[in-house]
């Protein structure tokens, strides 16, 4: 009996350290950028950057996703042009 409470004990343990990066990984999209061939992760800088492309160009807000392919590719753009950080970055492949 004691040896499964040790057990059990340890199992949510794990369960309860891993759980903040599972959520962290839920909660961030990796876009690909085929004029510049990166990758982005979307994640709460990229999401107030896309705010601010929206109210720069005058445009009511949507989920990126449900943009059609050539506002998402204005959006890459105005973010390679004027905001590009390596930070925001994740791969150039």
């Amino acid at each position: 009996m004691h040896h499964q409470h040790r057990l059990l004990k340890s199992l949510l343990t794990a369960v309860l350290l891993a759980s903040p990066a599972v959520i962290a990984g839920c909660a961030t999209h990796r876009y690909y950028d085929p004029d510049y061939r990166d990758y982005h992760r979307w994640d709460g800088n990229e999401t107030t950057l896309y705010i601010r492309w929206e109210g720069e160009t005058h445009r009511d807000h949507r989920d990126f996703q449900k943009r059609n392919e050539q506002e998402q590719r204005e959006y890459w753009r105005w973010r390679h042009k004027d905001h590009d950080r390596d930070h925001d970055r994740d791969d150039h492949h």
